[in-house]
C-alpha cells in the first residue's frame, strides 16, 4: 500500500501539541478590521484548540503529523 499524503493545506494551519491535541489560530483577523473593536482583535491574536468534533477529520489528512 502507497504512503497517505498529508493534506498541506491543513499542514499550515495546524499544530499538533505535546498531549496530542490540534492548536489552531483565529479566524476574522485578516480584513475588514476597522470595524471591530480593540477588545475583539485583541482576542483573536491567540491560538486556540480545535473543536473535538472536528478533530478526527484533521487528524485523518495529517497521517504523520
Amino acid at each position: 500500500m502507497p504512503k497517505m499524503k498529508t493534506s498541506r493545506a491543513a499542514a499550515k494551519r495546524f499544530k499538533v501539541t505535546g498531549s496530542g491535541k490540534l492548536k489552531r489560530f483565529k479566524a476574522y483577523k485578516r480584513h475588514i478590521l476597522t470595524k471591530k473593536s480593540a477588545k475583539t482583535k485583541r482576542n483573536l491574536r491567540h491560538a486556540t484548540m480545535t473543536d473535538p468534533t472536528n478533530v478526527k477529520n484533521m487528524k485523518k489528512i495529517m497521517p504523520y503529523i
